[in-house]
């Protein structure tokens, strides 16, 4: 593994895309060697997207040497390929790459010029490229939009509707470059797939092509004739040798494929595109975390996404505990075993939410939709009529890519389906588009759903258990990233509300209404406040729509009443409860995440900053008995 010190040598010398021009095709293999050493160093000190960018270092180099930038708009889709980009645009200082202050793990406007779609939601790119090359033609110029996605978010419907569109528009500058590595997360799947798979084995057929026509054209007036009739079984000829006659079918001009980590031949590819003068698909082969072993070896993701590891072996610095996702994929398994009727459905995130083992075990019961939540959703509704009960496993954040399809095809069919919601809440260091804020709100308008928020790990199993036993309406179980707290034991149940907390059983001061994965901080908040002769009780719905009527009798005696949620505050769970309350002449206070947008950083750091650490609610508490005393 080559370092790089970003002060120094080839790197240190390239401030703004236009420095390429200076290098020349020796300089920039040394570049690529030079980049990807640096990014090794210093993304195994934070954590962040190693195997995407290690891919795409020299198909990033020829994009900035054939583009103007900013000029030419480049469009990464789901951007966590970025960091290449980062480094050609004058952002050299990864030291504190992810966290609060430094550099977003993804595109940034705050960041650069050069950064246009901050989104880390795969598959939107070219729908951005359509929008913004039309109203560059409808101005008059003439630069180039340039969308480059991988051949895993090509899995989205939405980016064929957006090439259905580029296709019917012949006289646009518009360029769709896949980073064709066989894999999202983990290896593409589905009939494009298999399409790029035949692609990429034909590449002898405009060598053959080529050959044939000079053999012909030699041979005088009979071979001319015989290459006119041959010419125009071209079209027919890429169906037999060509799978790609796809692109060129929906009106693309298609070229490729080419190696994605020869910067000439790929820079020499992109310079003929810009010749056509028309929207244009080019086909890069890349390999994800290519030059470095510890990923080119890990068959699951390449490294995809990674905490702190050692560099010489590409190992976490600090071994994961056993996570919610960890306690979701084994309850999972064994509920499978008992009951046949469950089958896993996932959206290109197999390891990542935890279906893996399931699908070891049972590889007929799990399906794997590739990039596309609505096809996950409405399918597996489809499968619920059918008998099945589809858990469908996905981040929190990329339920709202299918809210539709949750409300129309799944609840209005009362289809018994489980949505199993992982990285629920704040998740940090991803940012504002990978924060799951956004699903209880969602979901408090969807009528008959039934969501759970366990606490802990027995929580998580119990809640588990009864969502899949439900067959006549949509359930929905959500947890956060990461390790799992210590065991949350209920002291009593009041109407199927767990008491956790209380300093006696008799009236408390406050009733401080838990959810989900706050319950820890919640708890340590009562414990200060008790310290401080506050009398507060602790409670945990656990299921929190519908909202049980058990809240309303602990809230009787209480002065103070807090709801505290890892979620879009406006419309969520605090506002059921206090509807709940409001006819007892209860006012019920809300805590949770503003309608905002989040910056990057640690999850920790954002809570605190938004009040929902422990010493926040502690605070937040002793505010309303203060007002309620002075009432």
């Amino acid at each position: 593994m080559q370092s790089s010190d970003p002060a120094s040598s080839l790197l240190g010398r390239i401030d703004a895309p236009s420095d390429l021009h200076e290098l020349t095709p020796s300089e920039l293999v040394d570049l690529s060697h030079e980049i990807r050493g640096f990014l090794i160093e210093s993304v195994s000190k934070t954590g962040g997207h190693l195997g995407p960018n290690l891919g795409v270092v020299e198909l990033t180099i020829a994009l900035h040497r054939v583009f103007d930038s900013p000029r030419d708009t480049l469009i990464f889709d789901t951007g966590h390929q970025a960091y290449v980009h980062k480094l050609l645009t004058g952002r050299k200082d990864f030291s504190r790459l992810r966290s609060r202050g430094g550099l977003s793990g993804y595109p940034s406007r705050a960041e650069s010029v050069h950064d246009v779609v901050e989104s880390s939601h795969a598959s939107a790119s070219i729908a951005w490229a359509d929008g913004i090359s039309w109203e560059k033609r409808r101005r008059g110029d003439d630069s180039w939009t340039v969308a480059i996605i991988g051949d895993g978010a090509l899995t989205g419907g939405m980016a064929w509707e957006a090439l259905n569109r580029i296709a019917a528009s012949k006289n646009r500058r518009v360029m769709v470059v896949i980073n064709d590595n066989g894999r999202s997360y983990a290896p593409t799947i589905g009939g494009l797939a298999h399409h790029l798979d035949a692609i990429r084995t034909s590449e002898g057929y405009e060598r053959a092509l080529a050959w044939g026509k000079r053999r012909l054209l030699a041979m005088g007036e009979p071979g001319r004739a015989a290459f006119d009739a041959l010419h125009g079984l071209k079209t027919g000829l890429k169906d037999v040798f060509v799978p790609q006659v796809m692109f060129e079918d929906l009106g693309l001009k298609y070229l490729g494929p080419v190696d994605g980590h020869d910067i000439v031949a790929v820079e020499d590819l992109l310079r003929l595109a810009t010749g056509l003068d028309q929207p244009v698909l080019v086909h890069a082969i890349t390999q994800k975390g290519r030059g470095y072993v510890p990923a080119e070896e890990n068959t699951a993701d390449r490294l995809h996404a990674v905490g702190p590891i050692h560099p010489e072996t590409g190992l976490p610095v600090v071994p994961e505990r056993f996570g919610w996702t960890s306690v979701f994929a084994e309850e999972l398994t064994a509920l499978a075993r008992e009951n046949p009727k469950i089958v896993g459905v996932t959206a290109a995130m197999m390891e990542p939410v935890g279906l893996a083992p399931l699908k070891k075990e049972f590889p007929a019961r799990v399906i794997d939709v590739g990039i596309a939540e609505q096809e996950a959703l409405a399918s597996a509704a489809g499968m619920a009529y059918e008998g099945a009960h589809p858990v469908i496993a996905l981040y929190a954040t990329f339920l709202n890519r299918a809210f539709d399809q949750l409300l129309m095809d799944a609840a209005l069919h009362r289809a018994g389906v489980t949505l199993v919601l992982d990285r629920a809440g704040v998740t940090g260091a991803d940012g504002a588009s990978h924060n799951g804020v956004w699903d209880i709100a969602m979901c408090q308008i969807v009528p008959g759903l039934e969501l759970f928020a366990p606490r802990d790990e027995s929580t998580l199993r119990e809640c588990l258990r009864l969502a899949v036993s439900i067959e006549d309406r949509p359930t929905v179980l959500r947890y956060r990233k990461g390790a799992l707290p210590e065991p949350v034991p209920r002291l009593r149940s009041v109407r199927g509300v767990d008491v956790v907390f209380e300093s006696d059983e008799s009236d408390a001061d406050a009733l401080l209404i838990a959810s989900g994965s706050l319950v820890p901080e919640c708890l340590e908040a009562a414990r200060a406040l008790e310290s401080r002769g506050v009398k507060v009780r602790v409670v945990d719905p656990v299921r929190l729509l519908p909202v049980k009527a058990g809240l309303a009798d602990l809230a009787a005696g209480a002065e103070v009443v807090l709801t505290v949620e890892d979620g879009i505050v406006d419309g969520g769970f605090g506002w059921a409860v206090r509807e709940l309350l409001a006819d007892r002449g209860k006012r019920v206070l809300c805590a949770g995440v503003p309608k905002a947008f989040l910056a990057h950083g640690e999850r920790s750091e954002i809570l605190s900053e938004l009040g929902l650490d422990a010493t926040g609610i502690e605070a937040r508490i002793l505010e309303a008995c203060a007002g309620a005393a002075s009432r």
